[in-house]
């Protein structure tokens, strides 16, 4: 699946436009990257915890998102977009979403 963060993909031509498509995951955090958190949060630095969290986050929703795009039949995505938000206390949605194309082989 080729994914473009563009309305195009270089080097291709648009045969069709499926549709759109999303991905999406709502993660939460727990008890052990809490603490963790409240001490870097003390004395600085990279969260490492919330940073494998989001970053399995984001290839789960782009995973989903490919799923999407395969079932309706198109291999390309385009327009990707990757977007995050605060759903409650402690828990972040990951969408993954663009709009899925035909393009030439």
């Amino acid at each position: 699946m080729i994914i473009s963060t563009t309305h195009e993909v270089v080097g291709k031509k648009v045969l069709e436009h499926v549709g759109y498509v999303k991905g999406s995951t709502v993660r939460a955090k727990h008890v052990g990257r809490d603490i963790a958190a409240s001490f870097k949060t003390i004395f600085g630095g990279e969260i490492k915890g919330y940073t494998e969290m989001m970053n399995e986050a984001r290839q789960i929703a782009v995973g989903r998102m490919v799923e999407e795009a395969e079932k309706k039949g198109a291999n390309a995505i385009v327009g990707f977009r990757l977007q995050s938000s605060a759903v409650m206390s402690g828990a972040s949605e990951i969408i993954a979403y663009g709009t899925a194309v035909k393009v030439e082989e």
